[in-house]
C-alpha cells in the first residue's frame, strides 16, 4: 500500500468516525469503558488509523519468516496439523497407561504425563508428606519400575510425550531416557518434551523445592546434557500457563514468559555452548483464555519479541534458534464447576483461539476438570473437539487467516509494547532471579488476581452460569474418584521393590550423586545413573536437598 493511499485510508477512517459512529454511540446508554480481559483499552473498531506507522502492514513479513508473527512454519497446517495432546494421569502407572492406550486408540497425536503432587516435590509415596495426595492429581511415580508400567506396550520410538513436572523434572527425563533403553529405542529417537521450567514455580505455581540458583543449574545441566544426546527433545517448556492460571494478565504471562526464557538461554551459553547448540529446541507454553482475539495477538507477539531478542542479543546462524514454538492449552481457570457443560463451549472457542494464534501442540481441557480428574468420556469429547476443528471448521486452511485485520495487528502491536514496558522494569530489577528474590514478579500477578475477582464478584466481568443467566438445577455426572485403596497400594508395591533391588548399587549411586552436586559437574548425568540402579525420586531429591537446600518464600513479599 502507497503512503498515499494509506493516509487517504486514514483520512475516511477519521471522517467516519466524527460524523457516524460518535453521533450513533452517542444515542447509546453510557456504558464502561471497553478493555480487553487484562484491561487494555478497547476501540469500537479499528482501522488504517490504528497502525502504529506508515510502513506496519510491510513490516509483518510471511509465514516462516522473521520475525514469524504470521507463523514459524512456511506452510504451517496446510503441511501438517498441530499435535493432539489431553493431559492425563491418575492413580498408578497401571491405571494411566490404561488411559494412554485408550487415547491413542481415539486419535490422540501424543501423551501428556500428568504427575501427583508427592512426585512433583520429590517424595515416595510413604513418606509423611505424601499422605493424602499420592495418585490424586496425577499419576504416581516413585521409581523407573513405575515408569516401565507408565509406558508398557507404549513404543517411546513413535509417540511424542509430554511431562509436566519441574523440580524433579531431570529425575522423570532420566526415567524416560532409561525406559527407552529397555525398549531398545535410542536417546536420538525420543521425541517429546519436559517442562522444567523452574522459575516460574516461584512466580506462580510454588511448586519448588530448592533455592533459585542450583534450581536453574540443574536447569541448565538438563538443557546441556540433551544438546549432546537428544537431538529431537525439548528440555524445556518455559511456561506461562502456570502464571496465568495463577491470576496473571495476558500481557504479564507474556512477558514475564518470555524475560524467564531470556534467563535460561544467558544461563546456558555461560557454559560455552553456542545459541545454535540448543535454542532450537526451546519450547513454550502458553495458556488460551476466553479473551479470543487477546489470546490470538498474545502467541503473535510472542513469536515477533522471542525472534527479534534472540537475534540482537547472540547473533544465530541457524534460523531456527529465533523460533518460538509453542504448546498451548486452554485455561483450567476459567472452567466453572456450575453449569459444567457450558466449559465445552469455552474450550471450544479457546482451542480456536490457539489454532488461529498458531500454536504447534494442543491440550484441550475436559468439561468436568473444575470438579474432578476427567472421565474417559469427557477426556474423549476434549480430543473430539480439537478433531472438529481440524478436520470441520476449516480453521486450518488458510495460512495466518487473520493477519492483516486492522484489530488483530493493532493489538498485537499493543501487547508487544505492554510486554516491554515490563521487560524495562525487570532489567531494573537487576533480572528475573534478583526480582523473584524481591517478590516483583508474585506481587504483580497476585494483585491482577484480585483485581479480577473483584470484577467477577461485582458483576463487572460476566461469567456465564457462574454471576449470570444462574439456575439451581444439576445436572448429575459421574466423577472419577481416587480412593484410598490407590494409595496403600502403591505404598506396598514401592516399598516391594526396595526389597528386590539391589541396595548396595544404589547407595553407591547416591553417594556419587552427592558428590557430584556439590561440584560445578553437570550433575545430569550422575541423576540418570542413579535412576537406572532404580534409585527413588524421593531418595535422589533427598541427596539434593541435604546439598543445595530448601527454598522458603519470604511473607515480607505479599
Amino acid at each position: 500500500m502507497t503512503r498515499q493511499a494509506l493516509t487517504q485510508l486514514r483520512q475516511a477512517q477519521q471522517d467516519w468516525a466524527e460524523q457516524t459512529l460518535r453521533p450513533a454511540l452517542e444515542k447509546l446508554p453510557a456504558n464502561a469503558q471497553l478493555t480487553t480481559l487484562s484491561g487494555m483499552p478497547l476501540q469500537p473498531l479499528y482501522g488504517p488509523l490504528d497502525f502504529s506507522d506508515d510502513d506496519y502492514p510491510d513490516s509483518l513479513g510471511f509465514p516462516g519468516q522473521s520475525p514469524y508473527t504470521r507463523g514459524v512454519q512456511p506452510t504451517m497446517y496446510r503441511g501438517r496439523l498441530w499435535t493432539t495432546r489431553i493431559f492425563s494421569g491418575y492413580g498408578s502407572a497401571e491405571e494411566t497407561n490404561r488411559r494412554y492406550k485408550y487415547l491413542l486408540a481415539q486419535g490422540s497425536g501424543g501423551l501428556s504425563v500428568a504427575f501427583d503432587l508427592p512426585t512433583l516435590y520429590g517424595y515416595d509415596a510413604d513418606h509423611p508428606m505424601a499422605a493424602g495426595e499420592v495418585g490424586k492429581c496425577g499419576v504416581s511415580i516413585g521409581s523407573l519400575a513405575d515408569m516401565e508400567v507408565l509406558f508398557d506396550g507404549i513404543p517411546l520410538d513413535q509417540v511424542s510425550t509430554s511431562m509436566t513436572i519441574t523440580s524433579t523434572a531431570a529425575i522423570a527425563l532420566a526415567m524416560y531416557i532409561a525406559v527407552a533403553e529397555k525398549q531398545g529405542v535410542a536417546p536420538d529417537k525420543l521425541r517429546g518434551t519436559v517442562q522444567n521450567d523452574i522459575l516460574k514455580e516461584y512466580m506462580a505455581q510454588k511448586e519448588w523445592i530448592f533455592p533459585p540458583r542450583p534450581s536453574l543449574r540443574l536447569v541448565r545441566d538438563s538443557i546441556v546434557y540433551c544438546s549432546a544426546h537428544l537431538p529431537n527433545w525439548n528440555p524445556i517448556s518455559i511456561s506461562g500457563y502456570h502464571i496465568r492460571e495463577a491470576g496473571a494478565t495476558a500481557v504479564q504471562e507474556l512477558a514475564f514468559t518470555l524475560y524467564a526464557g531470556l534467563t535460561y538461554v544467558a544461563e546456558v551459553t555461560e557454559t560455552g555452548l553456542s545459541i545454535d547448540d540448543f535454542a532450537p529446541r526451546l519450547s513454550f507454553f502458553f495458556d488460551m483464555h476466553s479473551d479470543f482475539f487477546e489470546e490470538i495477538a498474545k502467541l503473535r507477539a510472542a513469536r515477533r519479541i522471542w525472534a527479534r531478542e534472540i537475534e540482537q542479543r547472540y547473533h544465530p546462524q541457524n534460523p531456527r534458534s529465533m523460533l518460538l514454538r509453542t504448546h498451548a492449552q486452554t485455561a483450567g481457570v476459567s472452567l466453572s464447576a456450575q453449569q459444567p457443560y457450558n466449559n465445552v463451549a469455552r474450550v471450544a472457542l479457546q482451542a480456536l483461539a490457539a489454532v488461529l494464534g498458531g500454536t504447534q501442540s494442543l491440550h484441550t481441557n475436559a468439561l468436568d476438570e473444575a470438579l474432578a480428574l476427567p472421565t474417559e468420556e469427557t477426556a474423549r469429547i476434549a480430543l473430539r473437539t480439537q478433531q472438529i476443528i481440524a478436520h470441520e471448521s476449516g480453521a486450518g486452511q488458510s495460512i495466518d487467516p487473520l493477519g492483516g485485520s486492522y484489530y488483530l495487528e493493532t493489538l498485537t502491536d499493543e501487547m508487544e509494547q505492554a510486554t516491554y514496558a515490563y521487560f524495562r522494569e525487570l532489567d531494573n530489577l537487576q533480572g528475573m532471579v534478583r526480582a523473584i528474590e524481591l517478590g516483583y514478579p508474585q506481587r504483580e500477578i497476585s494483585h491482577a488476581a484480585y483485581q479480577y475477582q473483584q470484577k467477577v464478584e461485582s458483576g463487572e466481568e460476566l461469567l456465564v452460569g457462574v454471576n449470570t443467566h444462574t439456575d439451581s438445577d444439576v445436572i448429575p455426572m459421574e466423577i472419577l474418584e481416587i480412593g484410598a485403596h490407590s494409595e496403600r497400594a502403591q505404598i506396598a508395591r514401592l516399598r516391594q521393590f526396595r526389597q528386590q533391588r539391589d541396595e548396595d548399587l544404589v547407595k553407591e549411586k547416591l553417594n556419587v550423586l552427592r558428590d557430584v552436586s556439590g561440584t560445578d559437574e553437570n550433575v545430569f548425568p550422575q541423576i540418570l545413573e542413579t535412576v537406572r540402579a532404580y534409585g527413588t525420586v524421593g531418595e535422589i531429591s533427598d541427596i539434593l536437598r541435604d546439598v543445595w537446600g530448601v527454598y522458603e518464600e519470604s511473607k515480607e513479599h505479599f
